[in-house]
């Protein structure tokens, strides 16, 4: 059971490590691209993994998830400051800014399933290096998925928030503090499920299509 657990730690451990600091780094280039230097100013523009671990978040949460062996393990970083007024365009730039996040996680998982043909194609015969990359596609899956979710203060919530009118979009940010609750909620009740398999699904298969080609090549 110990080692199991260790063995499931090691696999996940760098996959995880770079999908959440890519994520948030790329909202902080994205930030800055569109006008606010906030997390330029305090050193989140960074690929320093140190920059963006939260102890909580980072470290505790996917090890609680490994030695109770959920079928996903994953965590966050700690959230880039965005101050969304400093943007060029608040209300518009905002959609790029939430959607950078989830978009490195995509193209992350599309990077670990090239990873995996190519050591497919190499003849490479060490299991755990294939099991990396399999984690390193499911965690960004993953990850991409559930922060699409349309609630703030997930990346999702604030992309609906660019794309309403600005009224109704000034009522749906109202809902942020009590976002996390209400995600937690449907998580608990087994209901998120139903926006995650799809999303998942979906993403998979086109990245299935993105990588048909070298898989046609090395197989």
């Amino acid at each position: 059971m110990m080692s199991d657990t260790i063995q499931t730690i090691a696999v996940y451990a760098l996959p995880i490590l770079f999908a959440i600091t890519l994520h948030e780094a790329a909202h902080a280039y994205a930030a800055r691209f569109f006008g606010d230097l906030t997390a330029y100013s305090q050193g989140r523009m960074s690929l320093n993994p140190a920059k963006h671990i939260d102890p909580l978040g980072t470290i505790a949460l996917p090890l609680v998830l490994a030695l109770v062996q959920s079928p996903f393990i994953f965590g966050y970083a700690k959230p880039v400051p965005v101050d969304f007024s400093r943007l060029n365009n608040p209300k518009r730039d905002m959609l790029w800014v939430a959607l950078a996040g989830p978009a490195a996680n995509l193209v992350m998982a599309l990077g670990w399933m090239i990873v995996y043909f190519v050591m497919y194609g190499a003849s490479l015969q060490e299991e755990y290096f294939f099991r990396v990359a399999e984690a390193g596609i499911v965690v960004n899956l993953v990850l991409f998925a559930f922060n699409l979710f349309p609630l703030p203060p997930l990346d999702g919530g604030r992309i609906l928030t660019s794309l309403l009118p600005m009224r109704y979009a000034f009522k749906f940010a109202r809902l942020e503090p009590y976002g996390f609750f209400i995600v937690l909620a449907l998580a608990m009740l087994n209901l998120l499920k139903y926006w995650m398999i799809p999303v998942v699904a979906a993403a998979n298969g086109l990245l299935s299509v993105l990588v048909a080609p070298l898989k046609f090549l090395v197989t």
